[in-house]
């Protein structure tokens, strides 16, 4: 969700591109792909799945919503921006971010970046979020 003051600018959800099928309708779409792990001082390599056919919400948030109308304003988001999203949301006029649940794997070097670019940054520690929500650490 993208806020400017008490204005809702715009909403975003994670789907498929228009027009083609969402991974509820065809399936989701699997590649393989490695991560370099530390296990116990020492690197391994781990194989992980992912579905590329999903775009995040914070990109179509991005796709859909005027820079203009984001210079200044807060995105609200369920789960921690992923390294690809945190990125596109530093260069694209926010000046906060605003997330329920950390998500790991990315954590310390977006809260470094969002720091570098003096984005706020910070967690919503009251919220509650639907028990059906799922959140998907693979990508």
């Amino acid at each position: 969700m993208l806020v400017q003051g008490k204005k809702l600018l715009g909403t975003a959800y994670n789907g498929a591109p228009m027009g083609v099928p969402d991974c509820s309708e065809a399936g989701c779409m699997i590649v393989e792909q490695y991560e370099k792990i530390v296990v116990d001082g020492e690197e391994q390599m781990v194989k992980k799945e992912r579905c590329i056919r999903t775009i995040h919400a914070e990109q179509n948030l991005l796709l859909f919503t005027d820079r203009i109308d984001r210079e200044g304003s807060t995105v609200y988001v369920t789960d921690e921006p992923c390294w690809t999203c945190a990125n596109m949301l530093a260069n694209s006029g926010v000046t906060e971010i605003v997330y329920h649940r950390p998500y790991p794997k990315d954590s310390e070097k977006v809260a470094a970046m969002m720091k570098q670019k003096g984005i706020t940054f910070r967690t919503l520690a009251s919220y509650q979020p639907p028990q059906e929500t799922i959140m998907d650490t693979t990508n």
